[in-house]
């Protein structure tokens, strides 16, 4: 199977040569369209790698991809996903585990999803916690 398909590629480079080796005519230059960009996760900002699980006071999901959490000082600490975690923005709840007495950059959340009951969602990947000051309401 193996020796089939390398004669098959070996051919086909041949034939594709054998197109092009005798033809001086230049083909008119097209210019190639740009690839899209690949979905890429946001770089971490620079920020802490670990919140102490004792000063979280609340948490308050702003959307798919970031979380703020409100600590105990009434300091907040965003934390953006490097990725979108499907429904969070829209369930605003999640829970997590671990083992440590902190939650980290390397833990994972699961979004609970509440219709027809509480029941587990996606599960996403944290990003660093960076120092946060909200914008008041009405500025």
């Amino acid at each position: 199977m193996n020796r089939i398909a390398l004669l098959a590629g070996v051919a086909g480079l041949v034939a594709l040569g054998s197109c092009t080796a005798g033809d001086n005519r230049r083909a008119p230059a097209v210019a190639a369209a740009p690839m899209p960009a690949p979905a890429t996760p946001i770089k971490p900002a620079a920020g802490r790698s670990c919140v102490q699980l004792s000063q979280i006071r609340e948490t308050r999901v702003v959307d798919d991809r970031t979380i703020d959490f409100i600590l105990r000082d009434r300091s907040v600490l965003r934390n953006t996903l490097p990725y979108a975690c499907p429904t969070l923005g829209f369930e605003r709840a999640f829970s997590y585990a671990t083992s440590l007495s902190e939650l980290c950059a390397v833990d994972i959340i699961t979004v609970i999803n509440n219709g027809g009951g509480p029941r587990r969602g996606a599960s996403c990947g944290l990003g660093t916690f960076v120092p946060y000051t909200p914008i008041p309401a009405g500025r």
